[in-house]
C-alpha cells in the first residue's frame, strides 16, 4: 500500500526552485544559556560546550552569576574590598580557545555591594540593588578594564554586555524599575568608560517587559543601547516542578512566541533584538524537555522567529544545571540539548537539522493546523524542513505531506532524516531499560548510538521539471529531506 493509499490525512505543499529567495542567517546559533559561572569551571562542562559549538554552531554562551559570591569576583575583608578576576579568567579563556565568545550577563550583586540580603535559588544569589551604585560602577569598570587588558579592545568589542537578569521579577530584582534604570545607567557609563564600542543592552527582562520604557529611558537620558534582551517561554515567567506545565502550554497559543517576538520587534525599534533566553517551558523538570515535543516545538519556533530576531539564545546547551539541585536521573526533564551524561536528546537533533539548513530561505505555498514545511537553499542543494506540532492536549495526527518541487532539475540523491517516537528518541530506550538512575559505561554508549540521526534514502518521483515527495510525519515529528543535484543538471548551484 502507498502513503497516498493510507488512512491519514493527505496535506499538500508546493514550493517553486526558480524564484528569488530570501536572505536565511542562522541567528538562533547566535548564542545559547547555561545555568551560571560556576558550572563553567567544570571539565565535563566544557567538553559539552566545545561539542555544541562544533556541531551546532553556537557562538556566545550567556550564564547567570558572573559577580556572585561563589565566583569571589569581589569580598569585603577588614572594612576594604578586595577584587579577584581568577575564576572568570579561567572560564573567558576557555571560551576563546574554543571559538566561543561571552555574551556577559551582568549579574548578581556581590554581597560586599549589597543594599539587603535577598537571595535566588540554591547558591543564594543576591537580588538586590547596591547600597552605593558608584561602588558597583567601580566595580564594573575595573572588570571591564581588566578584559580590555588581558584580551584586547578589539576582542572585548565582540562581546555583548547585559544588564542584569529578569529584573521585573521579585525574584531576581527586589528594587523598582527606577532603581534598574539607575543600575544600567551606571552600568553603561562604566564600560563606555574604557571603550564607546563596547556594545551594553537591556533590560534582560521576562515576557517583554519594560521594553518600551527601557527604549524611552535610554532615548530621553542619552544613554546608549546597543541591543534590546528579553526572554519568553509559552509558560512565563518562572516555572517551578510542582507546576502542572501541560495545563499551560495547553492553555496557551501554538505560535504564541512568534507573536511576542513581533511585538518586541516593533518595540525594539532599529536596537538589535536578543532573546537571551527561551524554551519549550520553564520548568526545570519537564518531561516534555526530553522529548519529540519539544524538537518539534524548536523547529517550528525557530523558523517563525526569522526576520525578528538578531539573536536567539537557547535556555541550556546542557543538563548540568544547579539552581534548585543537582540532578542524577538521566532523563528528569531538564532544560540542557544534552543530558548529564552528554547524550543528545530530540532537541539536539533538531538543532543539528537546523544548523545544516542553508542560507537562502524560498518560500512554500501550502498550510496545516499542525504541519508545517520550509525550504531553504545552498550551494549544496536544498534541504526540505518539515514539523508536525500541536500543544499538549491539543488534537494531532500522523499526516501524510506531498511536497511538490517546481522548476527542478532532475535530483541526484533525495535522503531524509527524522525526528519522532521512533526516531533519534532515546529517552524510550532509557525506559526501556528500566529508566535506571546511574548508568554504567555499556548503558551510555548504547543511548549514544541509538541518539544519532540516521540518514535513510528518500522516495521521490520525477516528471515535468517537478519533484514530487510524499511521506508520513508523525505527531511531534521533525523531518529534513535534503536534495542534491548533480553539478551538470544544476549549474553548480540549484536554480
Amino acid at each position: 500500500m502507498s502513503i497516498s493509499d493510507s488512512e491519514n490525512r493527505v496535506t499538500n505543499f508546493n514550493c517553486r526552485l526558480s524564484q528569488n529567495g530570501s536572505p536565511f542567517p542562522h541567528f538562533w546559533e547566535h548564542s545559547v544559556g547555561s545555568d551560571h559561572a560556576p558550572i563553567a569551571l567544570r571539565a565535563d562542562w566544557q567538553a559539552q560546550l566545545r561539542r555544541c559549538h562544533d556541531e551546532l554552531g553556537f557562538r556566545y554562551v550567556r550564564f547567570h552569576g558572573l559577580l556572585s559570591d561563589d565566583m569571589g569576583t569581589v569580598i569585603r575583608h577588614e572594612e576594604k574590598l578586595l577584587y579577584s578576576f581568577f575564576n572568570i579568567d579561567q572560564i573567558f579563556d576557555f571560551l576563546l580557545s574554543i571559538g566561543t565568545r561571552p555574551f556577559v550577563e551582568l549579574s548578581f550583586m556581590p554581597k560586599a555591594l549589597a543594599s539587603g540580603d535577598a537571595t535566588v535559588f540554591r547558591y543564594a544569589a543576591n537580588v538586590t540593588p547596591p547600597k552605593d551604585f558608584t561602588q558597583w560602577e567601580a566595580l564594573i569598570r575595573y572588570l571591564v578594564t581588566h578584559w580590555a587588558h588581558r584580551y584586547g579592545v578589539a576582542e572585548v568589542r565582540e562581546w555583548y554586555f547585559e544588564v542584569w537578569n529578569e529584573p521585573n521579577l521579585k525574584a531576581f530584582w527586589t528594587g523598582t524599575r527606577e532603581e534598574y534604570f539607575e543600575l544600567y545607567r551606571h552600568t553603561v557609563q562604566a564600560i563606555k568608560s574604557v571603550d564607546a564600542r563596547f556594545k551594553v543592552g537591556g533590560p534582560a527582562t521576562a515576557k517583554n517587559a519594560w521594553v518600551a520604557e527601557f527604549v524611552e529611558f535610554c532615548s530621553n537620558n542619552n544613554l546608549a543601547a546597543d541591543f534590546v534582551s528579553t526572554h519568553h517561554y509559552p509558560t512565563d515567567a518562572l516555572g517551578q516542578e510542582s507546576h502542572d506545565t501541560q495545563a499551560q502550554l495547553a492553555a496557551s497559543d501554538r505560535s504564541v512566541l512568534r507573536q511576542q517576538a513581533a511585538e518586541a520587534y516593533h518595540l525594539a525599534g532599529d536596537r538589535p533584538l536578543h532573546y537571551t533566553e527561551w524554551n519549550s517551558s520553564s520548568n526545570p523538570r519537564d518531561a516534555l524537555h526530553d522529548e519529540p515535543y519539544a524538537a518539534a516545538f524548536v523547529t517550528k519556533t525557530v523558523m517563525e522567529a526569522q526576520g525578528l530576531v538578531q539573536g536567539y539564545s537557547f535556555w541550556t546547551f546542557s543538563d548540568f544545571f544547579a539552581e534548585n539541585y543537582f540532578p542524577s536521573v538521566p532523563f528528569h526533564g531538564g532544560f540542557g540539548l544534552l543530558n548529564l551524561h552528554g547524550i543528545a536528546k530530540p532537541i539536539y537533533r533538531a538543532f543539528e537539522l537546523l544548523h545544516g539548513l542553508g542560507e537562502e530561505q524560498l518560500q512554500v505555498q501550502g498550510e496545516h493546523p499542525t504541519a508545517d514545511v520550509w525550504v531553504v537553499r545552498s550551494a549544496m542543494g536544498l534541504r526540505l524542513l518539515a514539523s508536525n506540532h500541536a500543544l499538549p492536549r491539543h488534537p494531532i495526527e500522523t499526516q501524510c505531506l506531498h511536497i511538490a518541487l517546481t522548476d527542478a532539475p532532475s535530483p541526484q540523491s533525495v535522503v531524509v532524516e527524522r525526528i519522532d517516537g521512533d526516531h533519534a528518541n532515546v529517552k524510550a530506550l532509557w525506559q526501556a531499560m528500566g529508566s535506571p538512575e546511574y548508568l554504567d559505561a555499556l548503558q551510555r554508549k548504547r543511548l549514544a548510538d541509538d541518539s544519532v540521526l540516521r540518514p535513510q534514502t528518500q522516495a521521490w518521483r520525477y516528471e515535468a521539471r517537478t519533484i514530487y515527495l510524499e511521506f508520513n510525519l508523525p505527531p511531534h515529528g521533525v523531518a529534513a529531506i535534503t536534495v542534491v543535484f548533480s553539478e551538470k543538471a544544476a549549474g553548480g548551484a540549484v536554480p
